[in-house]
Protein backbone atom coordinates (compact mmCIF):
# COMPACT_ATOMS: atom_id res chain seq x y z
CA UNK A 1 0.00 0.00 0.00
CA UNK A 2 2.36 2.70 -1.32
CA UNK A 3 -0.36 5.13 -2.43
CA UNK A 4 -1.13 8.10 -0.19
CA UNK A 5 -4.74 7.98 1.05
CA UNK A 6 -6.57 11.27 0.49
CA UNK A 7 -8.87 11.93 3.45
CA UNK A 8 -11.34 14.63 2.54
CA UNK A 9 -13.61 16.71 4.73
CA UNK A 10 -17.32 15.99 4.34
CA UNK A 11 -19.18 19.28 4.72
CA UNK A 12 -22.87 19.82 4.01
CA UNK A 13 -23.06 16.71 1.87
CA UNK A 14 -19.93 17.39 -0.22
CA UNK A 15 -16.48 15.83 0.01
CA UNK A 16 -13.77 18.52 -0.01
CA UNK A 17 -10.25 17.55 -1.08
CA UNK A 18 -8.69 20.78 -2.37
CA UNK A 19 -7.32 23.22 0.17
CA UNK A 20 -5.11 23.07 3.26
CA UNK A 21 -3.89 19.62 4.19
CA UNK A 22 -1.90 17.77 6.83
CA UNK A 23 0.22 14.72 6.08
CA UNK A 24 0.51 11.66 8.31
CA UNK A 25 3.82 9.82 8.42
CA UNK A 26 3.45 6.14 9.26
CA UNK A 27 5.42 5.50 12.48
CA UNK A 28 6.76 2.17 11.22
CA UNK A 29 6.96 2.79 7.46
CA UNK A 30 8.57 6.24 8.01
CA UNK A 31 6.87 7.73 4.95
CA UNK A 32 3.74 9.74 4.20
CA UNK A 33 0.77 7.37 4.24
CA UNK A 34 -2.23 9.72 4.29
CA UNK A 35 -3.10 13.33 3.63
CA UNK A 36 -6.08 14.96 5.34
CA UNK A 37 -7.88 18.01 4.00
CA UNK A 38 -8.02 20.15 7.15
CA UNK A 39 -11.13 22.11 8.03
CA UNK A 40 -11.10 25.88 7.58
CA UNK A 41 -13.15 28.31 9.70
CA UNK A 42 -15.57 28.62 6.77
CA UNK A 43 -15.93 24.81 6.64
CA UNK A 44 -16.82 24.77 10.34
CA UNK A 45 -19.40 27.53 9.90
CA UNK A 46 -21.02 25.70 6.98
CA UNK A 47 -21.02 22.37 8.83
CA UNK A 48 -22.72 23.88 11.87
CA UNK A 49 -25.32 25.65 9.74
CA UNK A 50 -26.06 22.37 7.95
CA UNK A 51 -26.39 20.40 11.20
CA UNK A 52 -29.79 21.84 12.13
CA UNK A 53 -31.69 20.91 8.95
CA UNK A 54 -29.76 17.62 8.79
CA UNK A 55 -30.89 16.74 12.32
CA UNK A 56 -34.51 17.03 11.25
CA UNK A 57 -33.95 14.83 8.22
CA UNK A 58 -32.33 12.06 10.25
CA UNK A 59 -34.92 12.26 13.04
CA UNK A 60 -37.67 11.61 10.50
CA UNK A 61 -36.18 8.24 9.58
CA UNK A 62 -37.99 5.36 11.26
CA UNK A 63 -35.93 3.31 13.73
CA UNK A 64 -36.37 0.29 11.46
CA UNK A 65 -34.81 2.24 8.60
CA UNK A 66 -31.87 3.33 10.72
CA UNK A 67 -31.38 -0.24 11.94
CA UNK A 68 -31.38 -1.67 8.42
CA UNK A 69 -28.73 0.84 7.33
CA UNK A 70 -26.52 -0.01 10.30
CA UNK A 71 -26.89 -3.73 9.59
CA UNK A 72 -25.83 -3.18 5.99
CA UNK A 73 -22.94 -1.10 7.32
CA UNK A 74 -21.82 -4.01 9.49
CA UNK A 75 -21.88 -6.31 6.47
CA UNK A 76 -19.92 -3.77 4.36
CA UNK A 77 -17.29 -3.40 7.08
CA UNK A 78 -16.85 -7.16 7.16
CA UNK A 79 -16.55 -7.34 3.37
CA UNK A 80 -14.00 -4.49 3.23
CA UNK A 81 -12.29 -5.29 6.50
CA UNK A 82 -8.87 -6.11 5.08
CA UNK A 83 -8.59 -2.66 3.53
CA UNK A 84 -9.52 -1.02 6.83
CA UNK A 85 -7.10 -3.19 8.82
CA UNK A 86 -4.23 -2.28 6.49
CA UNK A 87 -5.01 1.42 6.84
CA UNK A 88 -4.78 1.04 10.62
CA UNK A 89 -1.42 -0.71 10.18
CA UNK A 90 0.16 1.91 7.93
CA UNK A 91 -1.21 4.96 9.76
CA UNK A 92 -0.65 3.77 13.32
CA UNK A 93 1.79 0.85 13.24
CA UNK A 94 -0.97 -1.37 14.67
CA UNK A 95 -0.31 -5.04 13.78
CA UNK A 96 -2.65 -6.07 11.02
CA UNK A 97 -4.00 -8.94 13.11
CA UNK A 98 -4.99 -6.43 15.79
CA UNK A 99 -6.52 -4.30 13.06
CA UNK A 100 -8.55 -7.27 11.87
CA UNK A 101 -9.74 -7.72 15.43
CA UNK A 102 -10.79 -4.08 15.57
CA UNK A 103 -12.69 -4.48 12.31
CA UNK A 104 -14.63 -7.42 13.75
CA UNK A 105 -15.54 -5.24 16.71
CA UNK A 106 -16.66 -2.44 14.38
CA UNK A 107 -19.09 -4.82 12.68
CA UNK A 108 -20.37 -6.02 16.06
CA UNK A 109 -20.77 -2.46 17.34
CA UNK A 110 -22.80 -1.44 14.30
CA UNK A 111 -24.97 -4.55 14.64
CA UNK A 112 -25.56 -3.80 18.32
CA UNK A 113 -26.43 -0.20 17.44
CA UNK A 114 -28.97 -1.52 14.95
CA UNK A 115 -30.54 -3.74 17.59
CA UNK A 116 -30.77 -0.80 20.00
CA UNK A 117 -32.41 1.35 17.30
CA UNK A 118 -35.11 -1.31 17.01
CA UNK A 119 -35.60 -1.21 20.79
CA UNK A 120 -36.23 2.54 21.03
CA UNK A 121 -39.47 3.30 22.79
CA UNK A 122 -40.88 4.68 26.00
CA UNK A 123 -43.30 3.78 28.76
CA UNK A 124 -46.71 4.42 30.23
CA UNK A 125 -46.22 6.02 33.63
CA UNK A 126 -48.29 4.95 36.67
CA UNK A 127 -49.72 8.42 37.30
CA UNK A 128 -52.99 7.08 38.69
CA UNK A 129 -51.15 5.75 41.71
CA UNK A 130 -51.31 9.23 43.26
CA UNK A 131 -54.48 11.20 43.85
CA UNK A 132 -53.62 14.13 41.58
CA UNK A 133 -52.89 11.73 38.75
CA UNK A 134 -56.27 10.02 38.80
CA UNK A 135 -58.15 10.56 35.54
CA UNK A 136 -54.99 11.32 33.55
CA UNK A 137 -52.49 9.37 31.44
CA UNK A 138 -48.77 10.06 30.99
CA UNK A 139 -46.44 8.51 28.42
CA UNK A 140 -42.79 9.00 27.56
CA UNK A 141 -40.64 8.48 24.49
CA UNK A 142 -36.93 8.83 23.69
CA UNK A 143 -36.38 11.63 21.18
CA UNK A 144 -33.14 12.59 19.39
CA UNK A 145 -31.15 15.11 21.43
CA UNK A 146 -29.87 17.01 18.40
CA UNK A 147 -26.54 17.32 16.58
CA UNK A 148 -23.77 15.22 18.16
CA UNK A 149 -20.07 16.03 18.04
CA UNK A 150 -17.90 12.89 18.07
CA UNK A 151 -14.21 13.47 18.84
CA UNK A 152 -12.34 10.18 18.45
CA UNK A 153 -8.86 8.96 19.52
CA UNK A 154 -6.05 7.39 17.53
CA UNK A 155 -5.68 4.11 19.39
CA UNK A 156 -8.93 2.50 18.21
CA UNK A 157 -10.15 5.03 15.66
CA UNK A 158 -12.48 2.72 13.76
CA UNK A 159 -14.30 0.99 16.62
CA UNK A 160 -14.64 4.06 18.81
CA UNK A 161 -16.01 5.98 15.83
CA UNK A 162 -18.45 3.11 15.28
CA UNK A 163 -19.62 3.44 18.89
CA UNK A 164 -20.21 7.17 18.65
CA UNK A 165 -21.58 7.43 15.12
CA UNK A 166 -23.50 4.14 15.30
CA UNK A 167 -25.25 5.05 18.55
CA UNK A 168 -25.90 8.63 17.47
CA UNK A 169 -27.49 7.53 14.20
CA UNK A 170 -29.48 4.79 15.94
CA UNK A 171 -30.88 7.50 18.24
CA UNK A 172 -31.91 9.60 15.24
CA UNK A 173 -29.23 12.29 15.36
CA UNK A 174 -26.89 13.87 12.87
CA UNK A 175 -23.19 13.68 13.80
CA UNK A 176 -20.14 15.83 13.16
CA UNK A 177 -17.00 13.69 13.38
CA UNK A 178 -13.64 15.19 14.34
CA UNK A 179 -11.19 12.31 13.71
CA UNK A 180 -7.72 12.02 15.27
CA UNK A 181 -4.95 13.64 13.20
CA UNK A 182 -2.98 10.38 13.49
CA UNK A 183 -5.68 8.28 11.75
CA UNK A 184 -7.56 10.40 9.21
CA UNK A 185 -7.61 7.68 6.54
CA UNK A 186 -9.05 4.90 8.71
CA UNK A 187 -11.69 7.26 10.10
CA UNK A 188 -12.68 8.63 6.71
CA UNK A 189 -12.83 5.17 5.17
CA UNK A 190 -15.29 3.96 7.80
CA UNK A 191 -17.56 6.94 7.11
CA UNK A 192 -17.37 6.17 3.38
CA UNK A 193 -18.29 2.55 4.05
CA UNK A 194 -21.37 3.61 6.02
CA UNK A 195 -22.44 6.04 3.30
CA UNK A 196 -22.04 3.28 0.74
CA UNK A 197 -24.27 1.13 2.95
CA UNK A 198 -27.05 3.70 2.69
CA UNK A 199 -26.46 6.10 5.58
CA UNK A 200 -27.94 9.39 4.35
CA UNK A 201 -25.46 12.16 3.79
CA UNK A 202 -27.40 14.30 6.28
CA UNK A 203 -26.38 11.88 9.04
CA UNK A 204 -22.66 12.64 9.12
CA UNK A 205 -20.05 15.30 8.45
CA UNK A 206 -16.27 14.92 8.82
CA UNK A 207 -13.95 17.76 9.80
CA UNK A 208 -10.23 17.04 10.06
CA UNK A 209 -7.92 19.17 12.15
CA UNK A 210 -6.37 19.74 15.52
CA UNK A 211 -7.49 21.00 18.90
CA UNK A 212 -8.55 24.36 17.46
CA UNK A 213 -11.16 22.68 15.28
CA UNK A 214 -12.40 20.59 18.18
CA UNK A 215 -12.60 23.59 20.51
CA UNK A 216 -14.68 25.65 18.10
CA UNK A 217 -17.07 22.76 17.50
CA UNK A 218 -17.41 22.06 21.24
CA UNK A 219 -18.35 25.67 21.94
CA UNK A 220 -20.89 25.91 19.12
CA UNK A 221 -24.49 26.33 20.29
CA UNK A 222 -25.66 24.19 17.37
CA UNK A 223 -24.09 21.12 19.06
CA UNK A 224 -26.36 19.34 21.57
CA UNK A 225 -24.05 16.57 22.79
CA UNK A 226 -20.26 16.21 22.82
CA UNK A 227 -18.80 12.70 23.01
CA UNK A 228 -15.02 12.73 23.50
CA UNK A 229 -12.48 9.95 23.96
CA UNK A 230 -8.90 10.93 24.77
CA UNK A 231 -6.57 12.17 27.47
CA UNK A 232 -7.50 13.82 30.76
CA UNK A 233 -6.12 17.29 29.98
CA UNK A 234 -7.79 17.31 26.57
CA UNK A 235 -11.03 16.12 28.15
CA UNK A 236 -10.94 18.99 30.64
CA UNK A 237 -10.42 21.42 27.76
CA UNK A 238 -13.39 19.89 25.92
CA UNK A 239 -15.61 20.30 28.97
CA UNK A 240 -14.56 23.92 29.41
CA UNK A 241 -15.20 24.74 25.77
CA UNK A 242 -18.53 22.91 25.66
CA UNK A 243 -20.00 24.74 28.63
CA UNK A 244 -23.56 23.86 29.69
CA UNK A 245 -24.35 21.09 27.23
CA UNK A 246 -24.21 17.31 27.52
CA UNK A 247 -20.61 16.14 27.60
CA UNK A 248 -19.53 12.48 27.65
CA UNK A 249 -15.87 11.88 28.46
CA UNK A 250 -14.03 8.56 28.16
CA UNK A 251 -10.58 9.48 29.38
CA UNK A 252 -7.39 7.84 30.55
CA UNK A 253 -6.63 4.87 32.74
CA UNK A 254 -3.93 3.28 34.85
CA UNK A 255 -5.35 -0.21 34.85
CA UNK A 256 -4.51 -2.61 37.66
CA UNK A 257 -4.74 -6.39 37.57
CA UNK A 258 -4.54 -8.42 40.79
CA UNK A 259 -3.12 -11.96 40.84
CA UNK A 260 -4.04 -13.79 44.04
CA UNK A 261 -2.20 -16.77 45.55
CA UNK A 262 -4.87 -19.22 44.31
CA UNK A 263 -4.56 -18.09 40.69
CA UNK A 264 -3.23 -20.11 37.79
CA UNK A 265 -0.02 -18.10 37.51
CA UNK A 266 1.01 -19.44 34.11
CA UNK A 267 -2.38 -18.60 32.61
CA UNK A 268 -2.46 -15.17 34.26
CA UNK A 269 1.01 -14.41 32.88
CA UNK A 270 -0.01 -15.53 29.41
CA UNK A 271 -3.12 -13.34 29.43
CA UNK A 272 -1.26 -10.31 30.82
CA UNK A 273 1.43 -10.67 28.15
CA UNK A 274 -1.12 -10.85 25.35
CA UNK A 275 -3.23 -7.96 26.64
CA UNK A 276 -0.49 -5.73 28.03
CA UNK A 277 1.24 -5.21 24.69
CA UNK A 278 -1.53 -5.42 22.09
CA UNK A 279 -1.53 -2.14 20.13
CA UNK A 280 1.82 -1.51 21.86
CA UNK A 281 -0.04 -0.96 25.12
CA UNK A 282 -1.86 2.06 23.68
CA UNK A 283 -5.21 1.37 25.27
CA UNK A 284 -6.84 3.06 28.24
CA UNK A 285 -7.46 -0.38 29.80
CA UNK A 286 -4.17 -1.95 28.76
CA UNK A 287 -2.51 -3.95 31.55
CA UNK A 288 -0.21 -1.49 33.30
CA UNK A 289 0.06 -2.42 36.97
CA UNK A 290 0.00 -6.10 37.97
CA UNK A 291 -0.13 -6.72 41.71
CA UNK A 292 0.90 -10.28 42.61
CA UNK A 293 0.62 -11.91 46.03
CA UNK A 294 4.16 -11.96 47.40
CA UNK A 295 4.39 -15.75 47.64
CA UNK A 296 3.77 -16.04 43.87
CA UNK A 297 5.58 -12.86 42.83
CA UNK A 298 8.89 -14.27 41.54
CA UNK A 299 7.08 -17.10 39.78
CA UNK A 300 4.79 -14.64 38.02
CA UNK A 301 7.60 -12.27 36.99
CA UNK A 302 9.54 -15.17 35.47
CA UNK A 303 6.48 -16.48 33.63
CA UNK A 304 5.46 -13.03 32.35
CA UNK A 305 9.00 -12.25 31.20
CA UNK A 306 9.18 -15.51 29.26
CA UNK A 307 5.80 -14.85 27.63
CA UNK A 308 6.77 -11.31 26.68
CA UNK A 309 10.06 -12.45 25.16
CA UNK A 310 8.07 -14.77 22.87
CA UNK A 311 6.09 -11.88 21.35
CA UNK A 312 6.93 -11.11 17.72
CA UNK A 313 7.94 -7.47 17.26
CA UNK A 314 8.20 -5.79 13.89
CA UNK A 315 6.37 -5.01 10.65
CA UNK A 316 2.70 -4.33 11.43
CA UNK A 317 1.72 -5.59 7.98
CA UNK A 318 3.19 -9.03 8.76
CA UNK A 319 0.37 -11.28 10.03
CA UNK A 320 2.78 -12.88 12.50
CA UNK A 321 3.58 -9.60 14.27
CA UNK A 322 2.26 -9.19 17.82
CA UNK A 323 3.75 -5.76 18.58
CA UNK A 324 4.19 -3.08 15.93
CA UNK A 325 5.11 0.53 16.58
CA UNK A 326 3.77 3.17 18.89
CA UNK A 327 2.04 6.20 17.47
CA UNK A 328 5.28 8.19 17.14
CA UNK A 329 8.89 8.38 18.30
CA UNK A 330 8.12 10.76 21.15
CA UNK A 331 5.62 8.33 22.68
CA UNK A 332 8.15 5.49 22.56
CA UNK A 333 10.90 7.68 24.01
CA UNK A 334 8.67 8.67 26.93
CA UNK A 335 8.11 5.01 27.85
CA UNK A 336 11.85 4.28 27.63
CA UNK A 337 12.52 7.26 29.88
CA UNK A 338 9.96 6.19 32.49
CA UNK A 339 11.39 2.65 32.55
CA UNK A 340 14.86 4.08 33.08
CA UNK A 341 13.65 6.28 35.91
CA UNK A 342 12.11 3.27 37.67
CA UNK A 343 15.32 1.28 37.23
CA UNK A 344 17.21 4.17 38.81
CA UNK A 345 14.85 3.91 41.79
CA UNK A 346 15.65 0.23 42.32
CA UNK A 347 13.30 -1.60 39.94
CA UNK A 348 14.51 -4.38 37.64
CA UNK A 349 13.87 -4.36 33.89
CA UNK A 350 13.57 -8.07 33.13
CA UNK A 351 13.11 -7.59 29.38
CA UNK A 352 12.90 -4.68 26.96
CA UNK A 353 13.58 -1.13 27.98
CA UNK A 354 14.76 0.20 24.61
CA UNK A 355 13.29 1.39 21.32
CA UNK A 356 14.08 1.61 17.64
CA UNK A 357 12.31 4.63 16.24
CA UNK A 358 8.68 4.32 17.29
CA UNK A 359 9.00 0.59 17.95
CA UNK A 360 9.15 0.06 21.70
CA UNK A 361 10.53 -3.25 22.90
CA UNK A 362 7.89 -4.93 25.08
CA UNK A 363 9.11 -4.10 28.57
CA UNK A 364 8.58 -5.69 31.99
CA UNK A 365 9.52 -3.67 35.08
CA UNK A 366 9.69 -5.66 38.31
CA UNK A 367 9.08 -4.12 41.74
CA UNK A 368 9.13 -0.41 40.94
CA UNK A 369 8.52 1.94 43.88
CA UNK A 370 4.93 3.08 44.38
CA UNK A 371 5.87 6.67 43.53
CA UNK A 372 7.48 5.84 40.18
CA UNK A 373 5.82 7.62 37.27
CA UNK A 374 5.04 4.34 35.53
CA UNK A 375 3.00 3.37 38.60
CA UNK A 376 1.32 6.73 39.25
CA UNK A 377 0.60 7.94 35.71
CA UNK A 378 -0.87 6.42 32.57
CA UNK A 379 1.94 4.77 30.60
CA UNK A 380 -0.07 4.19 27.41
CA UNK A 381 2.77 2.16 25.98
CA UNK A 382 4.40 -1.25 25.71
CA UNK A 383 5.30 -1.60 29.37
CA UNK A 384 3.89 -3.61 32.27
CA UNK A 385 4.94 -3.04 35.89
CA UNK A 386 4.71 -5.93 38.38
CA UNK A 387 4.47 -5.22 42.10
CA UNK A 388 4.21 -7.56 45.11
CA UNK A 389 1.51 -7.30 47.77
CA UNK A 390 0.78 -9.06 51.06
CA UNK A 391 -2.86 -8.64 52.12
CA UNK A 392 -5.96 -8.26 49.97
CA UNK A 393 -7.10 -5.10 51.75
CA UNK A 394 -3.67 -3.66 51.07
CA UNK A 395 -3.82 -4.35 47.34
CA UNK A 396 -7.31 -2.86 47.03
CA UNK A 397 -5.94 0.31 48.62
CA UNK A 398 -2.95 0.30 46.25
CA UNK A 399 -5.19 -0.05 43.20
CA UNK A 400 -7.41 2.78 44.42
CA UNK A 401 -4.45 5.10 45.02
CA UNK A 402 -4.54 6.06 41.33
CA UNK A 403 -6.42 9.15 40.19
CA UNK A 404 -7.84 6.97 37.42
CA UNK A 405 -10.60 4.40 37.75
CA UNK A 406 -11.55 2.82 34.45
CA UNK A 407 -11.27 -0.98 34.65
CA UNK A 408 -9.43 -3.64 36.66
CA UNK A 409 -8.63 -7.34 36.41
CA UNK A 410 -8.64 -10.02 39.11
CA UNK A 411 -7.30 -13.59 39.01
CA UNK A 412 -8.82 -15.66 41.82
CA UNK A 413 -11.34 -18.43 42.51
CA UNK A 414 -12.36 -16.99 45.89
CA UNK A 415 -15.88 -15.59 45.55
CA UNK A 416 -15.45 -13.53 48.71
CA UNK A 417 -12.52 -11.68 47.14
CA UNK A 418 -14.47 -11.23 43.92
CA UNK A 419 -17.36 -9.60 45.75
CA UNK A 420 -15.04 -7.44 47.88
CA UNK A 421 -13.15 -6.25 44.83
CA UNK A 422 -16.37 -5.50 42.93
CA UNK A 423 -17.61 -3.53 45.94
CA UNK A 424 -14.44 -1.68 46.90
CA UNK A 425 -12.37 -1.10 43.75
CA UNK A 426 -12.91 2.44 42.47
CA UNK A 427 -13.41 1.48 38.82
CA UNK A 428 -16.19 1.33 36.29
CA UNK A 429 -15.67 -2.37 35.54
CA UNK A 430 -13.99 -5.47 36.93
CA UNK A 431 -12.89 -8.48 34.85
CA UNK A 432 -12.56 -11.71 36.85
CA UNK A 433 -10.02 -14.33 35.75
CA UNK A 434 -8.96 -11.99 33.01
CA UNK A 435 -6.84 -8.86 32.80
CA UNK A 436 -8.10 -5.29 32.79
CA UNK A 437 -7.81 -5.25 29.00
CA UNK A 438 -11.03 -7.02 28.03
CA UNK A 439 -14.14 -5.34 26.70
CA UNK A 440 -17.42 -6.45 25.20
CA UNK A 441 -18.87 -3.77 22.97
CA UNK A 442 -22.47 -4.37 24.07
CA UNK A 443 -21.62 -4.00 27.80
CA UNK A 444 -21.42 -0.58 29.55
CA UNK A 445 -17.91 0.83 29.57
CA UNK A 446 -16.59 3.88 31.38
CA UNK A 447 -14.85 5.01 34.50
CA UNK A 448 -14.85 7.08 37.65
CA UNK A 449 -12.52 9.77 38.98
CA UNK A 450 -10.25 11.12 36.22
CA UNK A 451 -11.28 8.32 33.84
CA UNK A 452 -14.33 10.20 32.70
CA UNK A 453 -18.07 10.78 32.75
CA UNK A 454 -20.74 8.56 31.23
CA UNK A 455 -20.79 5.07 29.77
CA UNK A 456 -20.04 3.91 26.26
CA UNK A 457 -21.59 1.00 24.34
CA UNK A 458 -24.62 1.65 22.14
CA UNK A 459 -27.45 1.11 24.63
CA UNK A 460 -25.97 3.46 27.22
CA UNK A 461 -24.76 6.00 24.68
CA UNK A 462 -28.26 6.18 23.17
CA UNK A 463 -29.56 7.21 26.59
CA UNK A 464 -27.20 10.20 26.45
CA UNK A 465 -27.91 10.90 22.78
CA UNK A 466 -31.67 11.14 23.38
CA UNK A 467 -33.97 13.15 25.63
CA UNK A 468 -37.05 11.93 27.48
CA UNK A 469 -40.22 13.62 26.20
CA UNK A 470 -43.41 13.35 28.23
CA UNK A 471 -47.00 13.39 26.96
CA UNK A 472 -49.71 14.25 29.54
CA UNK A 473 -53.30 13.47 28.57
CA UNK A 474 -55.57 15.31 30.99
CA UNK A 475 -59.03 13.92 31.56
CA UNK A 476 -58.20 10.73 29.69
CA UNK A 477 -57.21 7.67 31.66
CA UNK A 478 -56.56 4.00 30.94
CA UNK A 479 -56.49 3.32 34.70
CA UNK A 480 -59.95 4.45 35.81
CA UNK A 481 -61.25 7.87 36.75
CA UNK A 482 -62.17 7.70 40.42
Amino acid sequence: MDAIYQAGCLVAGTWLTDGPAAERTGPYLRRTVSRARTATPDDITRALAYAGPAAGAVARLAPATRAAILERGAAEVTARGEELARLLAVELGKPVKDGRGEVLRVADTLSVSAAEARALGGEVLPVAGWARGVGNTALTCRAPAGPVLAITPFNAPANLLAHKLGASFAAGNTTIVKPPPQAPAASTELVRILLDAGMPVEAVQVLHGGADVGARLCAAPEIAVVSFTGGVSAGAAVARAAGPKRVLLELGGNAATIVCEDADVAEAARICARTGYSNSGQSCISVQRVYVQRGRFEEFVAALTAEVKSLVVGDPLDPATDVGSMVDDDAAERVVRWAGEAAGQGAAITTGGARSGAVMEPTVVSAPPADARLVREEVFGALVAVLPYDGFDEVIEACNSSRYGLQAGLFTHDVRRIVQAWRELEVGGLVVNGSSNFRLDHVPFGGVKDSGIGRESPRWMIEDFTVTKTLLLRGLSIWGEQ
